[in-house]
């Protein structure tokens, strides 16, 4: 059953119904875009407005924050209202944009610093994970553990997409992952070292020898796949027994992710790589919507390793950002 379109009230409705479309139209599920440009609409019927605009007083009350409202659902409203804005400016209706430095300073304080592994602690870890006690009740979880932290680390992946992948989603034979409904609804393919492909080999031949191609690369024993929350629960474990402090606020799973970005790019640093060139790569690698959420990780490199700081601020001080915020989730 199809649902039924949302339909717009409000004077500029039928103008928010085509932003809406356009970002469909470019790959985005945007359904909780959609649902706070909803909310928009209603507030906008309440309001005198007369033409087809997006008035400087409209804004600022809308982006006012509310009672008991986090900074990052305010700022999700700012950036959708942002976006709608610049959206009718290109058709050529009068809109007023939210300042973008204001809404920065308004995140940069809820920002997290990433712990960024080094790569002793990375083979401390894949060490106990190869070392990893079998489990009569989870007959797998031995040979899952070993697989999944290095796919984490090789290939830069969230928690989520490696445990959504089916082995169908695995190219054997080009070394390739197919990420399907990532974040912001995207999808990509993930290329990977011929070492964890072989990794990838050996383990689909354990454990999925008579599988459907349609099972999960790795299956829960209760069936599906595994709860990311069960996976965190068994990644403090490997931290305590590879002699990493774990706080209340980190090392997180995500930031092996992290680490992955920062090892590249110092790396790339160090040859002397182009990283203009570069940086959309990895941009597109680890599924950014932009490049400003690779362009922290330049930032955070250049902190992290102050023997390579001067080059990079020499060479690339222009794709360094000032504001202190890095990808959550």
């Amino acid at each position: 059953m199809h649902k039924k379109p949302v339909i717009f009230k409000s004077i500029i409705g039928e103008l928010i119904s085509g932003y809406i479309e356009e970002k469909r139209a470019v790959g985005y599920k945007y359904t909780k875009g959609a649902s706070l440009l909803k909310c928009f609409d209603k507030l906008v019927v309440g309001e005198p407005l007369v033409e087809r605009k997006l008035p400087k007083e409209l804004v600022l009350l809308w982006t006012e924050k509310r009672s008991n409202e986090t900074e990052r659902n305010r700022n999700s409203r700012i950036s959708i209202l942002r976006g709608f804005g610049k959206y009718m400016m290109r058709l050529g209706y009068e809109a007023y944009i939210y300042p973008d430095a204001a809404a920065a300073a308004s995140s940069s304080r809820y920002s997290y610093v990433p712990y960024i592994f080094s790569e002793g602690e990375l083979r401390r870890i894949f060490t106990v994970c190869d070392n990893y006690p079998v489990s009569n009740t989870s007959p797998n979880r031995h040979l899952i553990l070993p697989l999944l932290f290095r796919m984490l680390y090789g290939c830069g992946l969230r928690i989520s997409e490696a445990l959504r992948l089916k082995l169908d989603d695995v190219d054997f034979k080009q070394g390739t992952l197919f990420i399907r409904n990532a974040k912001f609804g995207k999808e990509r393919i993930v290329p990977m070292a011929e070492t964890l492909t072989e990794r990838c080999r050996l383990y689909t031949g354990k454990v999925h020898k008579y599988k459907s191609c349609n099972t999960f690369l790795f299956p829960s024993p209760f069936g599906g796949c595994y709860e990311e929350s069960t996976i965190y629960k068994l990644f403090r474990g490997i931290l305590w027994k590879a002699g990493i402090s774990h706080s209340g606020k980190g090392p997180r799973l995500h930031d092996i992710r992290h680490s992955f970005s920062v090892h590249c790019l110092k790396k790339w640093v160090l040859k002397k790589e182009d990283l203009t060139n570069l940086l959309p790569y990895l941009s597109v690698y680890l599924g950014h919507i932009d490049l400003r959420g690779t362009q922290h990780y330049l930032r955070l490199t250049a902190d992290l390793y102050p023997e390579i700081i001067a080059s990079v601020e020499h060479s690339f001080s222009t794709l360094i950002p000032e504001v202190p915020f890095y990808e959550t989730d």
